[in-house]
């Protein structure tokens, strides 16, 4: 581990009662999804999961030596593909956060999963060792833009697995991709109509994005997937945000929508930026450590990770201390991404500055930002098109 970590103590960042969350990357996939820009990989032989779990639980020991005393409010199995892991699996992971913090008898447990019938299957294993929220990546209802997708389950089998995880999981959100090529407001809208009508209570729609290194982006490079202009994609999102909220599933994130209490609180953690322990190979973390905010990233290679792991307890790649204008840039990146926005004098305990009246006074006058009744400043619906651009002009 690099030497932030072992910097004299100074006041701590993570104050009692706030959340505290862990990310768990299971990095395996049974085929790479065209869009697909994660860190997942496909392996043609079986993964010997009783092996990768011993360097799991490895890896939570060490980061439970770097943030000791620490309650877990909520646990995220990501991917990859989580739901290739076998539920003995899940529960030895979850064991292992147990063991070495606390978890909270309420803690959100969620874990990816994809609709296939083979996986739906393990849902009950997976709900009888704690997993209390699941998240299906749908990404469409229909046949045609799954195949495009590069997707292996049916609409059918995103239907069926739906309906068995409302009957097995307290909560339920699901995925769904849009902006897809040709892909009208009238033909949206009737999708986005039916899955909300399957909904629980929380759904994530995305716009497709076209990623470099991934076989889209290689067919947009050479003309031959075309994707919406920005101000059609600009119709799609009002339209997606304009749907959403006239049945009570509100935008309470750029891409997420829930009923109210029903948002994602390991997400949360991210977007309020609060302290987040990254497992397993790729995982990113966020960690608040003698003062200062701590950049955690593991190697991204599962066997690379693996033989660190079991080498020297943890699979770290990167560990960088943060300096407080940093923190507070990232603060505002995740935290204006949420409808609430950002309370100014937590970016100023944060980064030591405040922000800039000028550059307020400026968006505020165009449409783009907008102060809260209890304080907070927040993106307007104009400012939610261009909030890239709104965050540079802020963090100047």
């Amino acid at each position: 581990m690099a030497s932030p970590l072992h910097q004299p103590p100074q006041q701590s960042l993570h104050q009692p009662g706030d959340p505290f969350g862990v990310y768990v990357h299971w990095p395996f996939c049974a085929a790479k999804c065209p869009y697909c820009d994660f860190n997942s990989h496909v392996r043609h032989r079986p993964v010997d999961q009783a092996v990768f779990v011993e360097a799991y639980g490895r890896e939570i020991a060490h980061m439970a030596s770097v943030v000791p005393n620490r309650t877990v409010s909520s646990v995220f199995f990501g991917g990859g593909t989580p739901s290739l892991m076998e539920p003995d699996t899940v529960g030895a992971i979850l064991e292992a956060v147990a063991t070495h913090w606390t978890l909270s008898p309420d803690a959100e447990i969620t874990l990816e999963a994809n609709p296939s019938s083979v996986e739906a299957r393990r849902f009950q294993g997976y709900r009888q060792r704690g997993v209390n929220r699941l998240s299906l990546g749908v990404q469409s209802l229909e046949d045609e833009p799954l195949k495009f997708l590069g997707r292996l389950h049916s609409a059918d089998d995103a239907r069926r697995a739906i309906a068995l995880a409302r009957d097995i999981f307290p909560r339920l959100s699901f995925d769904m991709i849009y902006a897809r090529p040709g892909q009208t407001p009238e033909a949206w809208e009737r999708e986005l109509e039916a899955a909300i009508a399957l909904a629980a209570d929380h759904l994530s729609l995305y716009q497709l994005t076209i990623e470099q290194g991934t076989p889209f982006f290689e067919l947009h490079r050479k003309g031959r997937l075309p994707i919406p202009d920005p101000d059609r994609a600009a119709d799609l999102y009002e339209l997606t945000r304009e749907v959403t909220a006239r049945h009570g599933l509100p935008a309470y994130e750029i891409s997420n929508h829930a009923a109210p209490g029903a948002q994602c609180r390991h997400n949360l953690v991210y977007w309020r930026y609060h302290d987040y322990a990254g497992i397993g190979p790729g995982a990113h973390g966020r960690l608040s450590v003698n003062g200062a905010k701590l950049a955690t990233v593991c190697e991204a290679n599962p066997e690379i990770w693996w033989q660190k792991a079991m080498a020297q307890g943890h699979g770290l790649r990167e560990s960088e201390r943060l300096t407080a204008s940093e923190a507070g840039d990232e603060m505002l990146v995740m935290g204006l991404r949420l409808a609430e926005g950002i309370e100014p004098g937590r970016f100023r305990a944060l980064s030591g500055r405040g922000l800039n009246p000028d550059r307020i006074r400026d968006l505020t006058g165009d449409g783009l930002i907008e102060f809260a009744e209890d304080g907070r400043l927040r993106a307007t619906p104009a400012g939610f098109m261009v909030l890239d651009a709104v965050v540079a002009d802020l963090a100047r």
